[in-house]
């Protein structure tokens, strides 16, 4: 692909690197594009990143490996687009996706990336591992198929496969039970979202999950899905009405927050409990969710709640975004997002970080290990501070 061949050919060129994008809303910092705070590089920022991505379509730098690296390393949490002063900001990601794009139609891709996608093309998950294996989670749940009842719960493929994540999938299911909600799973029968797929610009695979899942949902007569994840929430509220799948999708933290205002779920006293809340990029600046989580988390008798500094809007991203939390292209330094967010938290003086998306949860509790602060702090899904 050529710059003429490029989407925003028109736009990319009105980016001149004032650096805005760098900041939280508070101006506080120049840290909050989770790839300059890991690199301090600006060629790792988002502006930087854009001269780069023209630069290669213009012919005046050749792809190379280091090249695919800093656009990838774009963890899609649009911080840049709230930042960002120009009235192009909206398409400040989209931008960097379409340069992804053209690296997957060209083959030019960094490995891990292409062990990804290959992944969720052969097995439905990033991980390469067995349908058979996605029931893990609900062993001793007693949780039935969807047939008809009046919600889908779709737990993704962190809830699905990853240990850790398994907790909070779980958690939110016995609440759902003990509220009395009718919902049904999917079981082996689910497949990837496509939400990371697409940050990670491979159209095509994200239009084939779309569709396969739009059939399977529309065939089974899905009207309304909570997700576990803020991602599944992203793509199927945003994005798949694209591919003609429309359907009442809601977050669990939605749901959960509803379920105790009405009184069909009570959060159990927790009087030492001294709770801060980190936004999930995907239901803060993607969805503009902000108070869901924050009313279940105000719902706790006797405990106290404690903002971090950099807060909905001004978060800094945990990291996990765009498939890094398997690609991994931030980690491996005490100044890899995860890590500043987890002593972020440490500085609230909480001992407990709560978190509503499965990537979060386990980006911030390898965090909170790494920095040797597991004895302070317990990182936990709301679900999970619900069920203690």
């Amino acid at each position: 692909m050529n710059l003429m061949e490029y989407k925003y050919k028109d736009m990319i060129h009105r980016c001149f690197r004032c650096g805005y994008c760098k900041f939280p809303t508070d101006w506080s910092d120049v840290t909050n594009c989770p790839p300059y705070a890991r690199f301090r590089l600006e060629s790792y920022s988002a502006g930087g990143r854009l001269w780069l991505i023209r630069a290669w379509l213009n012919g005046e730098l050749e792809w190379s490996p280091n090249l695919a690296n800093i656009v990838y390393s774009c963890v899609g949490c649009k911080n840049c687009v709230e930042k960002c002063p120009h009235s192009f900001n909206d398409d400040v990601v989209n931008m960097i996706i379409a340069a992804k794009t053209a690296m997957v139609d060209e083959g030019k891709i960094p490995k891990a990336v292409g062990e990804f996608l290959t992944n969720v093309q052969l097995h439905g998950n990033p991980y390469g591992m067995a349908a058979k294996r996605r029931e893990d989670w609900m062993e001793g749940l007693n949780l039935e198929p969807y047939k008809n009842q009046e919600y889908l719960f779709y737990v993704g493929c962190e809830g699905s496969y990853d240990t850790r994540a398994q907790g909070a999938a779980r958690a939110t299911a016995k609440l759902l039970q003990k509220a009395g909600v009718s919902f049904g799973v999917l079981g082996s029968q689910e497949i990837s979202d496509g939400n990371e797929v697409e940050m990670m610009g491979e159209d095509a695979l994200l239009e084939d999950l779309a569709k396969k899942n739009i059939k399977m949902f529309t065939d089974l007569g899905v009207k309304k899905i909570i997700t576990l994840s803020p991602h599944s929430y992203n793509v199927f509220k945003n994005r798949y009405p694209d591919f003609g799948g429309e359907f009442q999708v809601y977050h669990h933290s939605q749901i959960l927050a509803n379920l105790l205002k009405k009184g069909l779920i009570k959060a159990p006293e927790q009087a030492d409990a001294r709770i801060t809340f980190h936004d999930p990029c995907f239901l803060g600046r993607w969805n503009e969710e902000y108070s869901a989580p924050r009313k279940v988390l105000a719902a706790i008798p006797g405990a106290t709640f404690a903002e971090m500094a950099r807060n909905k809007k001004g978060a800094l991203c945990c990291g996990g975004g765009a498939g890094n939390f398997y690609t991994d292209f931030l980690g491996g330094s005490e100044d890899s997002p995860a890590r500043i967010r987890a002593r972020e938290a440490d500085e609230t003086k909480a001992n407990i970080l709560a978190v509503a998306c499965p990537n979060c949860l386990t980006m911030l509790e390898d965090a909170v290990k790494t920095e040797g602060l597991e004895d302070k702090i317990k990182v936990r899904d709301i679900s999970e501070i619900l069920t203690a």
